[in-house]
């Protein structure tokens, strides 16, 4: 059958729309049935617990439940290798960090590419960390103890989490800004890291003052000071590393959402959208602060704001991950 050149026309402009009709049917009646948040660490730990305190709020303006998927192994690219093969629809998500989705890249011989193979959603609050010491550390700030470790630098004793763990990372970062190397004591997690240093096995952490912060209140451990630009709201009595004798030295635990590659705009603007309305209110901001978090100002929460910190964190700390060899454990 010979169709008529103008119906031919009429019907083939038709089929061409379908794609874009299709993916504007599935923008709106996005998300269809509940959202996984994968989480790459265990319950409880710092990133469970955000995820969790985000969820409450952000199900609301989703409109479907959300559910908290815990995949532990490889430092977190046991996780971020399960999104990137998920179906990139918006059901399925990562909660990731700068150990997740920066260092693993220097560290694992991925088979998926940390920045092109992810679509960012939303950079969500930082979790700074403190350099703490055992109560009876006899140093009294930053600048004496920095004295004291460039004097005799190979009794010095630094424990970390792991192999490439943030306060592995932050360690080494500190020895290149003192300009001295120190024995940095590997453990298998923080709770040991902690448990060691308050019985005076080891001489200095860097923890994430969400973890740490309760044992500086009740005296058990001392601080010189926190990794961020600014005093903490939740303890403006703890200066700054960079103010106490170190300019310059920053270093955050960030987090953010991420997608898999070529999930839809439409999907990853609603769950922008409900990661801004969760940050805005006041319940979940007093939840945050409390817990020692820095929550982004609004125009950092964005898809671009994320992948652009994601770009800058790998040139920081790519160089210096290689530069001193470090290793998957």
């Amino acid at each position: 059958m010979i169709l008529p050149r103008r119906r031919f026309l009429r019907l083939a402009a038709g089929a061409a729309l379908l794609p874009t009709l299709s993916a504007i049917a599935a923008a709106q009646t996005y998300p269809s049935r509940p959202v996984t948040i994968v989480v790459p660490f265990p319950a409880a730990g710092p990133a469970d617990v955000l995820a969790r305190i985000l969820s409450e709020r952000m199900r609301e303006a989703l409109g479907q439940p959300i559910v908290i998927e815990n995949v532990t192994g490889a430092a977190g690219s046991i996780a971020t290798g399960r999104v990137v093969r998920a179906a990139p629809d918006g059901h399925t998500i990562i909660l990731g960090n700068l150990g997740t989705n920066v260092v693993n890249g220097a560290i694992y011989p991925l088979q998926y590419d940390l920045v092109k193979d992810f679509e960012p959603i939303a950079m969500l609050p930082s979790n700074h960390q403190l350099l703490i010491a055992n109560k009876a550390a006899p140093a009294k700030d930053l600048k004496d103890l920095i004295a004291r470790l460039k004097a005799d630098p190979d009794k010095v004793t630094i424990g970390n989490a792991g192999p490439g763990s943030p306060s592995h990372l932050t360690a080494v970062y500190f020895q290149n800004a003192v300009g001295k190397s120190f024995q940095l004591v590997p453990y298998r997690g923080t709770p040991q890291v902690l448990q060691d240093l308050i019985g005076g096995q080891i001489d200095l952490v860097f923890d994430q003052a969400s973890s740490s912060l309760p044992q500086v209140r009740s005296g058990q451990l001392k601080t010189y000071g926190v990794t961020s630009k600014v005093r903490l709201a939740s303890a403006p009595d703890i200066p700054t590393l960079d103010e106490s004798g170190l300019p310059g030295f920053y270093a955050s635990i960030w987090f953010g959402l991420w997608a898999p590659k070529d999930t839809p705009k439409a999907a990853i603007a609603k769950l922008n959208s409900a990661v801004v309305d969760a940050l805005a209110d006041p319940a979940v901001r007093t939840r945050l602060t409390e817990l020692g978090a820095d929550i982004p100002p609004r125009e950092q929460q964005t898809p671009e704001a994320l992948g652009a910190l994601q770009k800058a964190e790998i040139e920081k700390w790519w160089p210096l991950i290689k530069a001193a060899g470090i290793k998957p454990q």
